[in-house]
C-alpha cells in the first residue's frame, strides 16, 4: 500500500475510485489491463490521500444533485478499507450533502456501512451492485480467492433487501469451459430471486481479455486448470471477446429465468435506473401517479 495525492476524484459521469489496484485476486480482472497504465504492482494498492477533501469540495459546489458511483475500477470494500474507512467517510459526505450513491462490490464488508446506506436511501437513493459469477463454492474460491464466496454474497443481498436497500447483480464474467454451465446460471439466478434482487446485468456469456489481463489470466489457468490455457489459445487466439460456445443457449436461459423471476434484465434500462437521482418525495409521487393511472382502467 502507498499514498498519492491526485488532481481530481469525480469523473464527468460522477464516478470515483478511492483506491487503485485490488486485493481480491480475481483471476479474470480487467482492471489489470495495460490500457489503464498502472505504474505500480496491481496488489500494491494506491490510496488517494486527498480524495475525501476533493470529494467534499466537489459535492459542495455541484449545482445539481446526482448519483455518485463507486467501484468501477476496483472494489471499494477490499480488506484495507477495514483499516482506513475511506469509503465510510465518503458515504458520510454523500449523505451530508444530499446525494445518492451506488457502488459495486463482491465483499460482505459492505454490511459494515448498512446504517449509512439506509440513511442515504431514506432520503434519496442508494443501490448496491454485487458481482456474482460462480455458484460452486470450491470453484468460486479458485476464481475469486481473496473475497467471500457467492453463497455469502447472496446472504449479503438478502440482508440489504431486508433493510430496504435495492440491489443489482452483475452476472459477469462467465468463463468459457469453466463456469459456463446451465447449472451455474440457474443456481445464481435462483439465488438472486430469493435475495430480492431488482435486476441482473449480463452482456453475454464469456470474458474479455486485453494485454495485461490476458497474461495474468493465462498464468492463473496454468496453475489452476492445467491444459486450459492451450484450449483457450486454440479456440480464441488473441480475440478481445471470448464468447462461450454455449453463449446463445445460456443467454436464452438468462432471459427466460429473469422473466420468470420478474427481475430487470435489459441493461440500458438498469443503467438508466442506476443513474437517475430522485428524492423519496419524487418516488412517492410516481407511485401515486401509477396507482391513479391503473385505477382509470
Amino acid at each position: 500500500m502507498h499514498y498519492k495525492n491526485v488532481n481530481g476524484i469525480l469523473s464527468n459521469q460522477n464516478t470515483m475510485n478511492l483506491y487503485r489496484g485490488c486485493q481480491h485476486g480475481c483471476i479474470y480482472c480487467d482492471s489489470r489491463s495495460a490500457c489503464y497504465h498502472f505504474d505500480h504492482d496491481f496488489e500494491d494498492i494506491e490510496v488517494k490521500e486527498n480524495a475525501l477533501v476533493l470529494l467534499e469540495n466537489c459535492l459542495k459546489h455541484k449545482r445539481k444533485k446526482c448519483m455518485i458511483q463507486m467501484g468501477s475500477m476496483c472494489d471499494p470494500y477490499m480488506p484495507l478499507e477495514n483499516e482506513l474507512n475511506h469509503v465510510r467517510k465518503a458515504l458520510e459526505l454523500i449523505d451530508h450533502y444530499g446525494f445518492g450513491v451506488t457502488l459495486i462490490t463482491k465483499s460482505d464488508l459492505v454490511l459494515r456501512d448498512v446504517d449509512l446506506l439506509k440513511k442515504i436511501n431514506q432520503k434519496t437513493k442508494c443501490v448496491v451492485q454485487m458481482t456474482l459469477t460462480t455458484y460452486d463454492e470450491e470453484l468460486c474460491q479458485k476464481l475469486e480467492p481473496h473475497v467471500c464466496t457467492t453463497k455469502k454474497r447472496i446472504e449479503v443481498l438478502k440482508e440489504l433487501n431486508k433493510q430496504g436497500i435495492p440491489t443489482i447483480v452483475w452476472l459477469t464474467p462467465i468463463l468459457p469451459f469453466i463456469n459456463d454451465t446451465k447449472e451455474n446460471i440457474v443456481a445464481i439466478l435462483k439465488g438472486c430471486f430469493e435475495a430480492g434482487v431488482k435486476g441482473v446485468i449480463c452482456f453475454g456469456m464469456g470474458v474479455t481479455l486485453r494485454e495485461g489481463s490476458r497474461d495474468y489470466y493465462y498464468q492463473q489457468l496454468d496453475q489452476l486448470f492445467p491444459g486450459m490455457k492451450e484450449k483457450y489459445q486454440s479456440t480464441y487466439n488473441d480475440q478481445y471477446t471470448l464468447n462461450s460456445p454455449h453463449n446463445r443457449e445460456l443467454m436464452n436461459l438468462f432471459f427466460e429465468k429473469c422473466q420468470q423471476y420478474h427481475m430487470m434484465c435489459n441493461y440500458p434500462e438498469i443503467f438508466a435506473y442506476l443513474q437517475e437521482f430522485e428524492t423519496k418525495i419524487e418516488v412517492k409521487e410516481k407511485e401515486s401517479q401509477s396507482f391513479e393511472q391503473l385505477s382509470l382502467f
